[in-house]
């Protein structure tokens, strides 16, 4: 190769050609992919050999993302500052960076809030990775496994393979019931209701016997009645399952077992009713009378 030839080619590659910059451009991508590979598997290796779960999976995987961010950040500032026009157009927006500053600010002030809440959600960690949420989405109640933590969003995955995706702003202010924390023994409350000519021992006796049957469910507190209704003595069984998850499935298996029992016995499970009295205005009763009289 020729001294020419190589000139040539250095002259392409100079950063105030437009052939210069793009070769560059693509240099720098490449660099920031391997950069970004490189990251994400050296934190898998050091979550790999964790074997003792020591280190937080949801605070490794958005300090990754944030690690990732950062590396393209610095490509993109280093590739700014070698291109010649984009220095210039770099000193050229400083001169108005306060003006700059508050237009960006105005412009991202969702973006940053989501970013900011992001990491007071790695600090404070009111879930983790795998933990199982309900919250109150716009749809209604949702519960779902934490799958994913971004620098941006929070994803559910409910039980019916459904994606609930939530700002990291929202779910920091939102009120959220940790179903996975701490203690995973879980409560399950069934009401039953049985019509007021019907025995409440003799019920109270029938559905414990029905709940004491079940294998998923670990004890049974009890069975008071917690409100007469208009129609209806309401009852309420209590007991322990071993999670959420076989709470809602007991829940289910103990109405139909109930249903069933209820029949056998012949004891009522009401729906609402309403007596209707039809009262006769006096004229009308008056006229009646003299009717029946002549």
């Amino acid at each position: 190769m020729s001294w020419n030839t190589v000139e040539n080619w250095l002259t392409h590659l100079h950063p105030d050609r437009w052939s210069g910059a793009l070769i560059i451009l693509a240099l720098f991508w490449v660099a920031g992919l391997l950069l970004s590979h490189l990251l994400r598997r050296a934190i898998h290796l050091v979550v790999e050999r964790d074997h003792d779960n020591r280190l937080d999976r949801m605070s490794i995987a958005f300090l990754s993302k944030v690690a990732s961010a950062f590396v393209w950040i610095m490509i993109l500032m280093f590739y700014a500052h070698m291109i010649p026009a984009l220095d210039r157009l770099a000193t050229a927006l400083l001169a108005s960076v306060s003006v700059a500053s508050v237009v960006f600010g105005l412009a991202a002030q969702s973006t940053l809030s989501n970013f900011v809440a992001g990491f007071s959600l790695i600090f404070y960690r009111p879930f983790r990775l795998g933990d199982k949420l309900q919250i109150n989405a716009p749809g209604g109640i949702e519960t779902g496994v934490v799958e994913d933590v971004s620098l941006g969003y929070t994803m559910l995955k409910t039980f019916d393979n459904r994606r609930v995706i939530i700002s990291n702003a929202s779910i920091s202010s939102a009120t959220m019931i940790n179903l996975s924390a701490k203690e995973q023994r879980t409560m399950a409350v069934i009401p039953i209701s049985i019509g007021y000519d019907c025995d409440i021992d003799e019920a109270r006796a029938l559905i414990i016997e029905v709940a004491s049957g079940l294998s998923d469910i670990e004890e049974v507190v009890g069975c008071p009645v917690t409100n007469l209704g208009a129609s209806s003595v309401d009852l309420s069984l209590r007991v322990w399952c071993g999670d959420s998850g076989v709470a809602a499935g007991v829940k289910n298996s103990m109405l139909e077992a109930v249903k069933k029992r209820f029949d056998a016995a012949g004891i009522e499970i009401p729906y609402a009713y309403q007596n209707v009295v039809v009262k006769q205005l006096p004229e009308v009763r008056r006229q009646q009378e003299r009717d029946k009289t002549g």
